[in-house]
């Protein structure tokens, strides 16, 4: 195989090979001196030398490739740090408190009769990092902005409230009623940071591990998209998110890093707390999770600062010389370098500095205790505030801070550095005391022998308790806070929904269709058009929004600098720094943060966006879930369309794409409102009353899901004795039976309500059966309302006993039941309980698969065929047919022959 110079790759090491030298003479002479540095003063020398020809080469402009990481040192050198401006030892003070309050009110839970866990050693790991911010950087809201948007890690919650509690906005109640929500009512504190739980506190939910940095980059993307938008004013808001090393591992921590890049997003930091340890061991025992995460931020163009050790190593590290400390520092995996945080003085001098004289000779001077106390720089305020400083003043990148720590830090030995350390939850009474005298606490033995430990206040007139205040004043107020200064909006008139209620005349659309024309007039409107926020996973030409393009235009802040190859086209691919629509690629998890974080700009920034997330159905709830979750904890609105939606209508594409079960999903999610709808009538009264609960004056902090189809059917008009209260509900009486003498009730969803309407029409005109046809345009919201129902009877056997709506709604209406979909039976059976008569469900249970339409419902027995054999067997059962009749109905629509089915309008793409 060649090598060198021999191969001639286009790449050497990211240095470029092909460009011709135009004087080998000079480029021989630099060869040369290289090789006298490394001969006459060693390789280490030569690296220096090299090192800083990069760093002058970029202060010359001179283009020189990144470096995927750098050595195991601190980033700002000693010489660049700021002046620290704090009083660091009030501040050493104050975060001793907070320590101590936060491990005692975990340890406190943990007492005889309550034992709610709680966790101690990640907050002990970062509580320097949070200090610092709170004292110097995290800006508040009482400015009347949204001040700085904070991401704290889930695990860390006890010492946000334990300084919380220090500036008397939680009472000594409230932290002894941790993870005691409804017991301890309405002292209750969360285990994590939920909003939803504490609508005044927190404002990010972020303990479902990687949700935190995908919200962040997200949340600083939408403050650009809103300030860019004129719709506020974003340009003082940082968003900073912490984070775990960890936490790391998961797809959506580092899925998103090159949309923060690609969009200069220097509102943006992210501080990741490298305590070296997972919930279980080491995170890279055998490699160095730092050097890794460096490699992959910068490699995604992210400005990187690492923070690895405290002021204590910077005489050894000026004494270095030869630079045989740092190829120490670079070669000791972290698997060692938590075995030094659990180790002695002794050990630390014999393993680390102990085989080469060069190192020994450096701390000779050093006593065991000093070795020992060689800290990491995740626990200095100065050097954590260099490097603060230094993300902040960062144009044109995100930084990320990677910041070294021990896991458990100052709790003692039986914590620190352990590997079980994150699921220890209670201090022994030697363990308080340890802990208490590592703090300078004034603290008694007795009254850590005497019941429970106390919490320690050292006074609301002290002059801890004054500066914490004081700094909380001149950052603009207390974090975190959730503050809701949004005003309702003004709604649409009636006239804006009247295109949609007129129906689709001979003309076949979609219901995907009929919700975009709604949302054309919508956006329209003068008072909350501007409003609309559009969301979609590369594929708004798919559900027809391409024609959005040149009028609403698709946000890209750096404009369009190409000439696009449609521009000549009417519906032309258009980018614009103003523009509406955000086009996040092929990634419906960064649509879903796109989502929350504009869904929830009312309480962010007092500025309520509305926005409309469009996707393949099969991809929301299954593929990102947890982010609904997320939504929903962190009280967004908006609506969520889950377009090209049941298991035989995108019948092309199959399996995959066949979608039998969101609905269901949805239903799991208590702050979602989902409704299946047939026709754009029933469509405009849904998003209607959706604006108007959402952002209405009794705005509710719910978000809607509808589910639409890519199906072309004819859209009636509204009736005129419409039953908008039906629709909205769950359920109206759409089509009564007007031929036959033989009672039946068919209810359907969605794209089966035509087929239910045909198989109305065969059983009038074949079997003498009569068969209402319902909408039911809400299989979820008929069984929330009847389980709270039944639940209000369970507890007030008293009173009157309550009837669910969709009880009362069928009530004389003379069965069988009989309720199709293109879901699954589980969907329409949520309601069977409640159904006044025999009901039979029929639905598309299985994997999906490619096929005509006609075939996958004859294949699923959903079809109108199969409908009517179903209202049949009911009948049968009940005795008011023949049962002979069963076998004939099969025969004749042959229901056991899939490919004899009609197979119906194509059903391919969108």
């Amino acid at each position: 195989m060649a090598s060198g110079s021999d191969r001639n790759p286009i790449i050497i090491g990211g240095l470029p090979s092909q460009v011709p030298d135009f004087d080998p003479e000079e480029t021989q002479e630099w060869l040369d001196s290289l090789d006298a540095a490394v001969d006459e003063r060693g390789r280490e020398r030569a690296r220096y030398l090299m090192l800083r020809l990069i760093e002058r080469a970029r202060e010359k402009r001179v283009a020189v490739p990144e470096m995927r990481s750098t050595d195991y040192v601190n980033t700002i050198a000693t010489k660049d740090e700021p002046f620290f401006p704090g009083n660091e030892e009030i501040e050493r003070k104050i975060l001793n408190a907070t320590r101590w309050n936060a491990a005692v009110m975990v340890s406190r839970a943990q007492r005889p009769g309550i034992g709610v866990g709680g966790h101690i050693a990640t907050f002990a790991s970062s509580a320097s990092l949070y200090d610092v911010g709170f004292n110097h950087f995290f800006r508040g809201k009482d400015g009347g902005d949204g001040g700085d948007q904070i991401f704290f890690q889930g695990h860390a919650s006890p010492g946000i409230y334990a300084r919380a509690f220090l500036l008397d906005r939680l009472s000594e109640q409230q932290l002894d009623a941790f993870r005691q929500e409804k017991s301890k009512a309405p002292y209750g504190l969360s285990s994590y940071p939920h909003p939803r739980l504490m609508p005044d506190f927190w404002e990010f939910p972020t303990v479902s591990m990687g949700l935190g940095p995908l919200g962040a980059i997200f949340q600083a993307r939408m403050n650009r998209y809103m300030e860019a938008r004129g719709i506020a004013d974003t340009s003082a808001s940082h968003v900073w998110a912490f984070l775990g090393d960890g936490e790391m591992d998961e797809p959506e921590s580092l899925g998103q890093l090159s949309i923060a890049a690609r969009e200069g997003l220097d509102n943006l930091t992210f501080v990741v707390n490298c305590n070296l340890q997972r919930l279980d061991g080491p995170v890279r025992g055998n490699g160095k999770i730092i050097q890794e995460l460096e490699s992959q931020f910068r490699g995604a163009g992210w400005n990187v600062i690492k923070l690895v050790w405290d002021r204590s190593w910077d005489p050894l590290l000026a004494q270095d010389r030869d630079g045989v400390l740092v190829n120490r520092l670079n070669t000791t995996p972290d698997g060692q370098f938590q075995t030094y945080a659990t180790e002695t003085g002794s050990y630390i001098r014999d393993h680390f500095f102990g085989d080469d004289h060069r190192l020994r000779a450096m701390v000779e001077g050093m006593t065991d205790a000093q070795i020992l106390h060689l800290g990491r720089g995740g626990h200095d305020h100065k050097k954590i505030f260099a490097a603060f400083s230094a993300a902040k003043a960062h144009a044109g990148q995100p930084t990320v801070i990677l910041a070294q720590t021990v896991k458990g830090w100052t709790l003692g030995p039986n914590f620190e550095g352990r590997n079980a350390t994150h699921q220890m939850k209670k201090l022994t009474v030697g363990d308080l005391k340890g802990f208490r005298d590592r703090l300078h606490l004034p603290i008694s033995d007795k009254e850590l022998e005497d019941g429970a430990p106390p919490y320690y206040h050292p006074g609301r007139n002290s002059e801890e308790i004054q500066y914490m205040h004081d700094r909380r004043k001149g950052l603009g107020g207390y974090v975190p806070t959730r503050v809701v200064r949004a005003k309702p909006l003004r709604l649409p008139e009636e006239k804006t929904y009247a295109s949609v209620k007129k129906g689709s005349g001979q003309q076949s659309i979609a219901t995907t269709m009929a919700f975009v024309r709604l949302l054309k007039d919508l956006m329209r409107d003068k008072e909350i058009g501007k409003r609309f926020v559009l969301i979609a996973p590369d594929e708004y030409r798919t559900f027809g929004m391409d024609s959005f393009f040149p009028s609403a235009k698709i946000y890209n802040p750096l404009g369009q600098q190409y000439e696009s190859v449609d521009r000549d086209l009417l519906l032309a691919y258009k980018e614009s720094p103003t523009g509406q629509m955000l086009h996040d690629g092929i990634s419906e998890a960064g649509c879903t943060a796109s989502l929350i974080a504009a869904g929830s700009a009312y309480a962010t920034h007092g500025e309520p966006l509305i926005p409309v997330y469009v996707f393949y159905s099969m991809f929301g709830f299954q593929r990102t879930g947890d982010q609904f979750w997320q939504m929903a904890d962190q009280l967004a609105r908006g609506f969520v369309l889950g377009a090209t939606a049941g298991r035989t209508t995108l019948t092309g594409e199959g399996l995959q794409h066949a979608d039998g079960h969101s609905q269901l999903l949805a239903s799991t999610n208590p702050g979602c409102v989902a409704y299946d709808p047939a026709y754009g009538f029933e469509i405009a009264h849904i998003v209607q009353d959706g604006l108007r609960r959402m952002y209405g004056p009794d705005a509710e902090d719910v978000f809607y899901y509808l589910t639409v189809y890519n199906e072309p059917i004819q859209h009636p008009a509204e009736p005129a004795n419409v039953d908008v209260d039906g629709i909205l509900k769950g359920v109206h009486r759409f089509s009564e039976g007007t031929s036959g003498s033989i009672p039946a009730q068919i209810l359907a969803s969605g794209v089966a309500v035509p087929w239910a309407l045909e198989a109305q029409r065969i059983l009038a005109a074949d079997w003498n059966v009569r068969a209402d046809v319902w909408s039911a345009t809400s299989w979820n919201e008929l069984r929330r309302e009847a389980v709270e129902v039944e639940r209000h009877n369970l507890l007030h056997p008293e009173e009157e006993q309550r009837v669910p709506y969709v009880t009362q709604k069928l009530s004389g209406s003379e069965g069988p039941f009989v309720a199709v979909s293109d879901w699954m039976r589980s969907v329409p059976d949520q309601i069977a309980r409640w159904v006044p008569g025999t009901y039979q469900s029929l639905g598309a249970d299985g994997f999906g698969f490619a096929d005509t339409r006609g075939a996958a419902r004859r294949f699923f027995h959903i079809d109108a065929q199969s409908i009517v054999v179903a209202v049949l067997t009911e009948l049968a059962r009940e005795g008011k047919v023949d049962r002979s009749v069963l076998k004939q109905a099969i025969d004749r629509y042959q229901l056991l022959e899939v490919a004899a089915a009609d197979p119906g309008a194509a059903g391919g793409d969108a």
